[in-house]
């Protein structure tokens, strides 16, 4: 009755967050004057769509960045992974974290830190001589950015499966007489294979999604993506809902041909890990490795996240741009501003951070469950389940809004939540759904078919066997999923612009909205704010989880 109970509230809950926006978005795109209440010529835009002779350059541009961005990521974020999973690196919790940040940074906040280190008379410039502009706005700049603020999810995934599965059967390989090399290649990299390309499908799907780095960096290198493509169809006027919605309904497909060759590649593979009373995974000594690998780790680090950081908080303390590095263009005045502006500052990072945390609550359980149903009970409606989990990956933000506003702005409904700070909830749940849906599937699929059937064995219930068994075996990689969609959700642009309610701003508006006035340093001193009251949270509750495990 539980897992009956389970399975329709899952569905209904992405039927509400995925299905219906989605319709509409479907139904806008079939009949352009759906708006007005008329189904009339249908696919009547479709024919426009094929004429724009900007369509190739921006599919052509949106599969070049996003599978540059994927191969970069697990180019950086393969190693790092393997170090953090399988060997002693000093401070570890340390390189978690700062892989971490980037997630607290705005993806456009980041492009925008990076211009103004390495443009004409940026800060690279002024301090070393040199210039890296042309590099910056390139194709290869805007691959470099943005693996630098989504390699992250390759290092989670495949960190975090390292550290539940261990190096129990690779120790057996090599008892055998196997080298390391032929234990990590024919043991190890096999059974990291699901969780490598759930952190590469969701590397290519953020890059099809971004919008931010390409808008602030594509204009002056030439690139057009299809996220910007579609704001602009929203922005510029007349706005053309249909066009928007075919070229989402694009993307839609670029992503599910994405998820089917992950399918082809790890579908049929299932690999068990954990056969009982899991152990502690202690890690093997690095020996002389060790300093190589702290350098290594240390250089992406500067480069991920020192750097950008080191840009914002600098020009979040210049008095003016045009002023530069030196002592006497240094004030606190930016910040101090934030607490002067009768607390909307204040206000919208609180808005930010208590939207972002019930986000990462439901999405959490909701993701777990989904992926538990799917994996584990492998109910009827299985492959729908996961399909309207994966396809908010590959909706933008701006068109998830739409979706929402298309669906919620009807007359039938009795009651809405449109023009509410539950409409932003709404967007966040169903943008950062895949998160958890593809991290607990990867921990999931290392658990085999043994357990929970064992436990029905001996008298407990599927609810049960989820409850004591399945949780606390895939909690690490569920905790590493809800961290990050705390930390996506507490700086979300987009969708923050187009549903917030008149008089709530969250921390992503407040700071565009800074940016619009000319008011840069003012928006990098809010984006500082938020970056360490977010790291503050992050070390809170790591802390707090630590006590409660001794």
């Amino acid at each position: 009755m539980k897992q009956k109970f389970l399975s329709a509230a899952t569905l209904t809950a992405l039927v509400v967050l995925v299905a219906l926006p989605l319709l509409f978005i479907l139904l806008q795109g079939i009949f352009p004057q759906l708006s007005a209440g008329s189904l009339g010529e249908p696919f009547s835009g479709v024919p426009a769509l094929l004429n724009d002779p900007q369509l190739m350059p921006m599919l052509g541009g949106t599969l070049w960045i996003a599978c540059g961005v994927a191969l970069a990521s697990v180019f950086i974020g393969l190693p790092l992974g393997v170090l953090r999973g399988l060997f002693n690196l000093p401070v570890p919790k340390l390189w978690d974290l700062l892989f971490l940040i980037p997630f607290l940074t705005p993806p456009y906040i980041a492009a925008l830190s990076w211009m103004l280190v390495l443009q004409h008379n940026g800060y690279l410039q002024q301090l070393t001589g040199w210039d890296l502009n042309d590099l910056l706005f390139s194709r290869l700049g805007i691959v470099l950015v943005m693996t630098l603020n989504i390699f992250p999810v390759v290092y989670f995934a495949v960190s975090r499966s390292l550290l539940a599965s261990g190096q129990r059967l690779a120790t057996v390989a090599r008892v055998h007489g196997a080298n390391s090399w032929q234990a990590f290649w024919h043991v190890t990299l096999p059974m990291l294979s699901p969780a490598l390309a759930a952190g590469m499908l969701l590397a290519f799907t953020l890059a099809i999604e971004e919008y931010g780095v390409p808008a602030a960096l594509g204009s002056r290198a030439g690139v057009v993506m299809l996220t910007v493509g579609i704001e602009k169809k929203l922005a510029d006027w007349p706005i053309d809902l249909t066009g928007a919605s075919l070229l989402s309904m694009l993307l839609i497909a670029v992503a599910l041909l994405a998820w089917w060759l992950q399918k082809r590649l790890t579908g049929n593979t299932e690999v068990t890990s954990v056969t009982g009373k899991p152990g502690e995974n202690s890690g093997a000594a690095l020996g002389w490795m060790t300093l190589p690998a702290m350098l290594l780790l240390a250089a992406v680090g500067a480069l991920a996240v020192l750097l950008p950081a080191a840009s914002m908080v600098a020009t979040s303390l210049m008095s003016t741009l045009s002023g530069g590095l030196n002592g006497d263009n240094f004030t606190w005045r930016h910040f101090s501003a934030l607490f002067a502006q009768q607390g909307d500052a204040l206000s919208a990072l609180g808005t930010s951070l208590s939207l972002a945390l019930a986000s990462a609550l439901i999405v959490g359980l909701l993701g777990l469950v989904a992926a538990w149903l799917v994996l584990v009970q492998k109910i009827k409606g299985s492959a729908l389940i996961d399909a309207l989990s994966l396809m908010p990956a590959a909706l933008p933000g701006v068109v998830v809004g739409v979706g929402l506003i298309l669906l919620w702005n009807q007359p039938f409904w009795p009651l809405s939540p449109y023009n509410t700070w539950f409409m932003l909830l709404l967007s966040y749940c169903c943008l950062l759904l895949p998160w958890p849906v593809r991290y607990v599937g990867s921990a999931l699929r290392q658990l085999g078919t043994n357990l929970e059937p064992a436990a029905r064995v001996h008298g407990a219930s599927s609810f049960h066997a989820l409850r004591l068994i399945v949780l606390p075996l895939v909690f690490p990689a569920l905790l590493a999923a809800m961290l990050m969609v705390f930390a996506v959700a507490s700086r979300e642009l987009v969708t923050s612009l187009l549903l917030a309610p008149a008089g709530t701003q969250t921390v992503a508006v407040f700071i565009w909205r800074q940016f619009e006035q000319g008011s840069v340093g003012q928006g990098m001193a809010m984006a500082s704010l938020t970056l360490f009251v977010g790291l503050a949270l992050m070390l809170s509750a790591l802390a707090l989880m630590q006590r409660n495990t001794r």
